[in-house]
């Protein structure tokens, strides 16, 4: 099962996301944590939802791809009024775009500026 835990992320990652989500919450931002480590087989079976089970596609990593695997991604949900904000227009957009340059401040990738077919707002990843 995947954890929600900084403490599953790599020493050097779990410091940036903790100045990170520091940094959020001294902007007035706050989100929900929701995805830190997984396992090799939990990301297969994301990687099979939409492709070979149902659901929708939520990944483009295949098993030993992720950056999860390796304790150097997160996924978060910026939260509004303790509510999580899933929406990508508009104002939820500026929500989502306000917690990603505190994110990318610190050295984090966002992968909601990646390519729209690929694109996946709560992923933030540190490669290397």
């Amino acid at each position: 099962m995947a954890s929600r835990s900084l403490d599953d992320l790599s020493p050097a990652v779990r410091q940036l996301a903790g100045v990170a989500l520091s940094n959020c919450q001294a902007s007035g931002l706050f989100v929900l944590v929701y995805c830190t480590k997984r396992e090799g087989a939990e990301q297969a079976a994301l990687y099979a939802q939409g492709r070979t089970t149902p659901g929708p596609i939520v990944t483009w990593a295949k098993q030993g791809e992720s950056w999860h695997e390796k304790g150097r991604a997160l996924d978060l949900v910026p939260l509004r009024n303790g509510k999580p904000v899933w929406g990508t227009t508009g104002a939820d957009l500026a929500l989502w775009i306000a917690v990603a340059a505190e994110f990318e401040a610190v050295g984090f990738e966002w992968a909601g500026r990646w390519p729209a077919r690929v694109r996946e707002f709560p992923h933030f990843q540190i490669k290397g």
